[in-house]
Formats: structure tokens, sequence, C-alpha cells
């Protein structure tokens, strides 16, 4: 049996090691360009031009051909997705799993919507990996890797909001606030997938403070965690460093930000996924 994951490029990953895996790639775009989230993006000429551009951006996602594309002709495909709240990328990929599933009627196709993005994506993803290892059916991969959802979150911290306020998610005068104050802005992924504000915090200790307390308020115990930064890799390791301290044996990674995570966070911006 031929297995495959596939995600789309929310998840921050665009390759893995020892599995099939495709990521489908989402769009920046503005009136006077684009830039897919794919490998090979200039993700610092990216942030840059998007620090000066005054005019409105947003996110294309896949269509159901893209999605069809990345199925390629596997038998059992585990996917995940940007969270349906924030995108169309869920909706496309359920079609194409329909029309799939349609053409091969021996084949199996789960999607799932992460009601999350960045980091939370990654650890999905990773455990689609374990579970492709075992000898579980179809029906108890589907359960296992909804149990696991149920325990994985996300937590961001923002310095900027500049693209959500043009992006239509935050009013342009809280960006404007938030940028001239210096606040940083830490949130959630929430229940329904959405973004939910917790906390305006003044400087990056303040701010990786509040991370900590919320990860514990969440049910942190020493599980995995997975940072991705836009061009802020002191204050992840910071982060990393307090977790360690705490749980020696935690599974702790940092990664970039790649282009869809780095329209959201920003420069500055921190993403965190971690098992609660």
């Amino acid at each position: 049996m031929k297995c495959k994951i596939v995600a789309d490029s929310s998840a921050n990953v665009y390759e893995r090691d020892n599995i099939e895996y495709t990521s489908v790639p989402l769009k920046i775009v503005t009136s006077e360009r684009e830039f897919p989230d794919v490998k090979g993006t200039d993700i610092a000429e990216m942030v840059s031009y998007l620090q000066s551009y005054k005019g409105k951006s947003s996110t294309s996602c896949p269509n159901v051909h893209d999605w069809l594309n990345a199925f390629g002709d596997a038998d059992l495909i585990l996917g995940v997705t940007i969270t349906s709240g924030l995108s169309g990328s869920y909706e496309s990929a359920m079609q194409a799993k329909k029309e799939y599933e349609t053409k091969h009627p021996n084949a199996k196709v789960l999607i799932v919507d992460s009601l999350s993005a960045g980091p939370e994506l990654e650890l999905i993803i990773e455990k689609m990996e374990e579970v492709l290892k075992t000898e579980q059916t179809f029906e108890e991969m589907t359960k296992t890797i909804s149990d696991y959802c149920k325990h994985s979150h996300l937590l961001f911290s923002l310095k900027h909001l500049d693209n959500l306020a043009r992006n239509g998610r935050v009013s342009p005068a809280v960006a404007k606030i938030a940028g001239i104050l210096g606040i940083h802005v830490v949130g959630k992924a929430s229940d329904e997938g959405t973004l939910q504000q917790l906390h305006k915090c003044r400087g990056e200790a303040q701010t990786v403070n509040s991370i900590w307390n919320e990860m514990q308020k969440h049910g942190y115990n020493g599980g995995k965690v997975r940072l991705a930064h836009c061009f802020h890799p002191k204050m992840a390791q910071i982060l990393a460093d307090i977790i360690q301290v705490n749980y020696p044996n935690a599974d702790v990674r940092i990664t970039p930000c790649t282009a869809l995570c780095s329209f959201y966070a920003e420069q500055g911006g921190l993403m965190i996924g971690y098992e609660g």
C-alpha cells in the first residue's frame, strides 16, 4: 500500500524524511506582487516588501486541483490544513478528497482541519508519521489523530499587526497603537480555529513569561514543542531554554517561519506548537 502525508504550507514544513510528503502552497497576494509559499521564496525580501507596502494584502489558498495533484496515486492519504476559520484550504481539500475517493474506490483519504496554523500542524504531521508505522486500520488512525489534536495547542506572540490589519483580521487602529507602544500581543488558536488575544505585554521578558505561563495553564508537562520564529531566533531560544530548564528531556525544536507563517507572524513574531 502506498501511503502519503499532505499538508498545506501553513504547516511551515516543506519536506519530511522517511515518508512521502507534499506541501501544498498557499500564496501571499498584494495588488502588485504574489509570493508563493514554496521552498526558495526569499522570505526576508517578502517581509521587507510587506513592511513598506501600503495597500491591501491577503492570502490565496490551494484549489481542488492543487490538492488532487498532491494526492498523487497514493492508496492511503493523511492530510492536514490551516484552520478553516482563516482560509478555504480545508474546504478545497475536502472537495478533492471526495473526487479522489470517487475515482479511486479503494483509496482512503483523511483530511484534518487543524483549527490552527504553523507548528501545531507540524506536531500533527509527526503524529501522522507515527500512526503510519503502526498496523492500525484507517478508522483507528482517524481516531488516534483526532484524539491527538485535542491535546495539541498553538500560542503566538506578535510584535506587529500590520498584515493582519490589511487582511481584515484586526482593526487598523489596534495595529497602529500596538506598533507605537511596542506591545507584544500574545494569543492562541481558539477551539473554534480563530485567533484569540490573551495578553498585551511590554518587552520580551514579559512576553516570554506570559507564553510560558499559558503553556503550563493548558497542561504542558514536558511534551513536544515546536517553535517557529520570524527573524527572531533569540526570543525563540530564550523560551526553549526555559522549557528545557524545567523539562530537560523535552523535545524542543526551533525553525524559521516560511512565507505564510511569516505573513501572519511578521518580523519579531513567534509561533509555539506544543503538546498539552
